[in-house]
């Protein structure tokens, strides 16, 4: 058996793995007794079979195992053993042609896409922008401002707003606005202006007092969503859906939100058990909690910048293009060339970068380890639970849920990407020269904008 690579440029070759017949002859034989000894064959007795039969019968298909796993093995050690660095998945050259039934020698070549060789090295004199967002009294007041709100209670109020809950009892009408004789009467119901679909009919709501009369359209408001629909009519979906009418509902009773007030249940409900004692502490504890929210999106930031200045080092890389495309084709079932070749700028782009960070992470030592990915599993947790308005879940809560989501391919995949990329920022942020601002919310904003003007 031979093996010999041909570089055709920088970033293409042609792989040839030879073989001879005494290159696979024995594990054919091997194969075939096998099959003798293992297989029933109608007139013969199990390891009696003759070699003419069972090489008649199942030559050819044991044949083209035999190669083809001697192919992927040489392929494999030959890539992994010369170190090179492949693009895609080696492609059967479109040349080959093999006949296993006449041809005893085998000659297959492989088309490989090779990853360009480039320069990249990061030190002091490398300088990267990093924002620190200030924390502002009126981003502390504000986020106090919608706690108070999330924490607060329904009490009795006397006129309703969007944000108010209206009690009341409701009756169909008829075209000319009178009530319907045989019309859908609501004895009991709740009408929450602020989820209608629809501002004119949720406009309705707005400044009314207990004891007066709406009149609105329930199928419009609710944008003629069923499920609501059956709710507000207390109705089963069947029933509700085809109501299109105009009703009376007479409001009886009227709930506002009263805002949390400023104290221990509050903290405690919104920073966990004493963790503040007062407002300063509270005040202190909010503060530090948006600042940390802020260092994500400074975080963020950098990885822009970095990204930008580590391109502009390392310049336009060469691809072995023809190979990619032909490789993405045949990945891709679902496209045509036409496809590929619309997509192709970002693809490059995304696979150029992909290129540079793993440099990056050769360059500078980095590897994922275990506690690398539960640790993002971690914070992938606490936000999930948090979207759901559960803040202060027990560690314990947490670290179970994120074992769960490292045993699940579409959550893992995922999360072990992510938890990767940040290590090679962090490398890149310690092995190069930091240049921290300080920003206000808007300057910081204003930097995404300049971005969209490029």
């Amino acid at each position: 058996m031979n093996v010999t690579l041909d570089k055709i440029d920088n970033v293409n070759a042609t792989l040839t793995i030879s073989f001879k017949e005494e290159d696979y002859q024995n594990d054919v034989k091997k194969e075939l007794n096998e099959i003798g000894r293992t297989r029933p064959i109608k007139g013969f007795r199990p390891g009696h079979v003759p070699f003419g039969i069972l090489k008649k019968f199942y030559g050819e298909q044991v044949l083209a195992d035999v190669i083809d796993k001697k192919l992927s093995k040489e392929l494999s050690n030959y890539i992994v053993e010369n170190k090179i660095d492949v693009l895609g998945e080696p492609m059967v050259n479109k040349d080959v042609k093999v006949d296993l039934k006449k041809d005893k020698d085998f000659d297959f070549k492989f088309d490989l896409g090779i990853a360009p060789e480039f320069d990249l090295k990061l030190d002091k004199r490398v300088k990267i922008p990093y924002y620190n967002i200030e924390v502002s009294q009126e981003m502390v007041d504000k986020q106090t401002e919608a706690y108070r709100k999330q924490f607060g209670k329904q009490v009795p109020g006397e006129v309703a707003d969007e944000e108010s809950v209206l009690r009341g009892s409701m009756v169909e009408l008829n075209e000319d606005g009178t009530e319907k004789e045989d019309g859908i009467k609501v004895e009991k119901t709740s009408i929450y202006p602020r989820y209608l679909s629809n501002d004119d009919e949720k406009k309705k709501f707005v400044g009314k007092k207990v004891g007066e009369d709406v009149v609105y359209n329930p199928y419009t408001s609710v944008a003629g969503n069923e499920n609501e629909l059956a709710s507000v009519l207390n109705l089963d979906k069947e029933a509700a859906k085809d109501v299109k009418s105009n009703f009376k509902f007479t409001v009886s009773e009227i709930l506002v939100s009263e805002p949390a007030e400023m104290n221990q249940e509050f903290f405690d409900e919104v920073l966990g058990k004493d963790v503040a004692k007062d407002e300063k502490q509270y005040t202190e504890k909010v503060k530090e909690m948006i600042g940390n929210q802020l260092k994500n999106d400074s975080n963020y930031r950098f990885t822009v910048d970095a990204e930008r200045v580590l391109r502009k080092k390392v310049g336009e890389l060469e691809l072995p293009e023809a190979f990619l495309k032909r490789f993405l084709l045949a990945q891709n079932k679902d496209v045509d060339e036409k496809k590929i070749e619309e997509k192709w700028p970002n693809t490059k782009s995304q696979l150029e970068w992909q290129l540079i960070k793993e440099k990056v992470a050769r360059n500078l030592n980095v590897k994922l380890e275990n506690e690398d990915k539960l640790r993002m599993a971690r914070y992938y947790a606490a936000q999930q639970f948090a979207q759901y308005g559960m803040g202060n879940v027990p560690d314990d809560v947490i670290d179970r849920y994120a074992h769960q989501l490292l045993e699940k391919p579409e959550y893992s995949n995922e999360i072990s990407n992510r938890a990767m990329d940040n290590k090679v920022f962090d490398a890149i942020k310690n092995a190069v020269g930091v240049d921290e601002k300080n920003v206000t919310v808007d300057e910081f904003q204003k930097l995404f904008e300049s971005d969209k003007k490029k």
